[in-house]
């Protein structure tokens, strides 16, 4: 019996509707090649939307004849679902601003992508704007139906104010091994400065292994993907070591099993949290943060972290491709980047972002940690079933790590038996 997630039971009972009641897509060969007008979607985010229509104003007045719309991504559970739902409905923006690499190979299989290698000059322009970090999102036939947009590497923020009042060294935290890390928590929680040394949500979302997990195993794996060559990569000395690791905070009572109705970091709950630079503006007025590396089990710089990347793509329904590509590159352009970077404190998916921006990490020196991770960040496989996959690690690791219903090892073999059928599932045409 074939296992499947909501989502793609909603996927999958939609697509045969499709031919009916969805739109036409345009011929690609006409569409490549006409301009004219467009829209756009952007996320919710509110910096993300003031940079989106600053930057489709520059545009349009510029281009006039070629005006371009902007509108956030339309309202679901997630933007992935609302998007998936648009491709079958034949009625998605030209370009969205918000795409999420796991979600990429979904909107493959709902021929809902665009290839931007097939444009003359796609292949060269990704390439030459992210460099060799690109090659993580390509497709399996070898091309990108996405441009690396920007990226939030994963690292700790830690409240210095807790650290303090637990008698810790606000300015020179011990983080680093594991050992250390458990150490610090520990006095934390039992000083009584925070309730938690660390809260991420405990929740069953195919997506929050991104935020405890994967961090620590590209860091502790020397940069591996959950899944390389075909194969599941997390059942190995690696990923036992992260299992081990958030086991003992959370049998330690150090990270809570329940989920924390708000921003515990905000509201003084706990001491630490996983999060992107997007965070530092959010927490800017009421925690005075810090930033540290993910943890290892020996420690030592220069390690890996996940990317929390979101992609732009281009979507099969737009009529005026010719025009979409010019925006794309528009609006990735060194110009659009700095602007971008200025108004979010999000990192540009480009090479020698410290160089590049110098003046910007100058006055921000608190994101200039984030700049030099992106530059060592792993992102999620790009694989059919990719939100499938994700969901039965999450399972596994919901059962075995935050609770402890079964081993750890336990827990990562079942899950990599689990994932290797679907692997199989996916691959298997028929």
């Amino acid at each position: 019996m074939l296992r499947r997630t909501a989502y793609a039971l909603l996927v999958l009972a939609l697509a045969g509707a499709a031919t009916a009641c969805g739109r036409p897509a345009p011929d690609p060969v006409v569409a490549a090649a006409a301009r004219g007008p467009i829209t756009v979607w952007l996320s919710n985010n509110a910096q993300e939307v003031q940079w989106g229509r600053a930057m489709v104003s520059a545009w349009n007045d510029r281009h006039p004849d070629q005006h371009v719309t902007a509108q956030q991504i339309p309202a679901g559970k997630t933007s992935e679902e609302a998007i998936s739902a648009s491709i079958i409905a034949g009625t998605t923006a030209c370009l969205a601003f918000n795409t999420s690499p796991a979600a990429v190979p979904t909107f493959q299989k709902q021929n809902g992508l665009v290839s931007l290698s097939d444009f003359p000059d796609g292949e060269k322009y990704i390439t030459g704007r992210g460099g060799a970090l690109t090659d993580q999102y390509r497709s399996t036939d070898g091309a990108f139906y996405q441009l690396p947009w920007k990226s939030n590497p994963v690292m700790i923020l830690y409240n210095k104010k807790l650290f303090a009042k637990a008698g810790l060294d606000p300015e020179h935290p011990k983080l680093a091994t594991y050992e250390e890390f458990l150490d610090t928590s520990r006095t934390l929680v039992r000083s009584g400065a925070a309730k938690a040394a660390i809260w991420p949500s405990p929740s069953s979302d195919f997506f929050q292994p991104w935020y405890d997990f994967y961090p620590a195993f590209a860091a502790q794996s020397g940069g591996k993907q959950l899944i390389e060559d075909g194969k599941p990569q997390f059942d190995s000395a690696a990923g036992h070591r992260v299992a081990d690791f958030w086991r003992s905070l959370y049998a330690e009572k150090l990270a809570p099993q329940e989920a924390y109705p708000g921003d515990p970091m905000s509201d003084g709950k706990t001491a630490m949290a996983t999060v992107g630079p997007w965070a530092v503006s959010a927490y800017k007025d009421s925690v005075d943060i810090g930033v540290a590396p993910v943890p290892t089990a020996d420690g030592g710089a220069g390690k890996h972290s996940f990317s929390d990347e979101k992609s732009a793509a281009m979507f099969s329904s737009c009529e005026n491709r010719a025009t979409a590509w010019d925006v794309l590159k528009f609006a990735t352009s060194t110009a659009q980047d700095g602007a971008f970077l200025e108004t979010t404190g999000q990192m540009p998916m480009r090479e020698d972002l410290t160089s590049k921006y110098a003046g910007y990490f100058r006055a921000n020196p608190t994101y200039e940690a984030f700049a030099e991770q992106a530059e060592r960040v792993v992102e999620v496989p790009n694989v059919p079933g990719s939100i499938d996959i994700w969901q039965a690690f999450r399972d596994e690791w919901t059962k075995s790590v935050v609770f402890g219903r079964e081993s750890t090892r336990t827990g990562l073999r079942n899950a990599s038996s689990e994932i290797t059928d679907l692997l199989n599932e996916y691959g298997d045409p028929s």
